[in-house]
């Protein structure tokens, strides 16, 4: 008992005892301490094949990750964390073919041109585009999975966007 007890005592003590900069959370998140908001503009689906659902999909999924993991509060423009961008490709094409030529699994991918800037330290921003997909049976119509596939593959993303900018990895 005497060793778990000291042994708390040293984490303790040396969590506390380094006056770092970036505050870090079991989410993963390293957000300065002066970082307060963030702010997710609308993402238009500019991609030649549109999907109905996917923009808003894509901006609440963005909104919803910094809204739990992290302390940041949402502001409609302008956070210390501020996110831009559009949609620029969603496509479905085989994925996967038999050996007599038919094919057998579809892929839908999304792909997302993002541009993150950083109020608190301008040297963190970037621009960077994003991807992800998601393979659905050939048997299928897009229009039948799409609603399903859609949430999985902006998940994908929106997780490399808040990693990409919300942790020092």
């Amino acid at each position: 008992m005497k060793i778990r007890l000291m042994m708390a005592a040293l984490c303790a003590v040396l969590l506390t005892g380094c006056g770092v900069a970036i505050k870090y959370s079991l989410s993963g998140a390293s957000i300065p301490p002066d970082a307060k908001t963030f702010s997710v503009a609308y993402f238009p689906n500019n991609a030649t094949m549109v999907s109905p659902i996917l923009s808003s999909t894509m901006t609440e999924a963005l909104v919803d990750i910094f809204s739990r993991r992290t302390r940041l509060t949402q502001v409609e423009e302008g956070g210390d964390f501020a996110f831009e961008g559009e949609i620029v490709n969603y496509t479905s094409v085989t994925a996967s073919v038999s050996s007599d030529d038919f094919a057998l699994l579809n892929r839908l991918t999304i792909t997302v041109k993002v541009r993150f800037t950083n109020a608190v330290d301008e040297k963190a921003s970037w621009s960077r585009t994003f991807q992800a997909y998601e393979d659905y049976d050939s048997t299928k119509l897009l229009t039948e999975v799409e609603g399903e596939l859609i949430p999985q593959i902006v998940d994908k993303i929106v997780t490399d966007i808040f990693q990409a900018s919300a942790s020092n990895w």
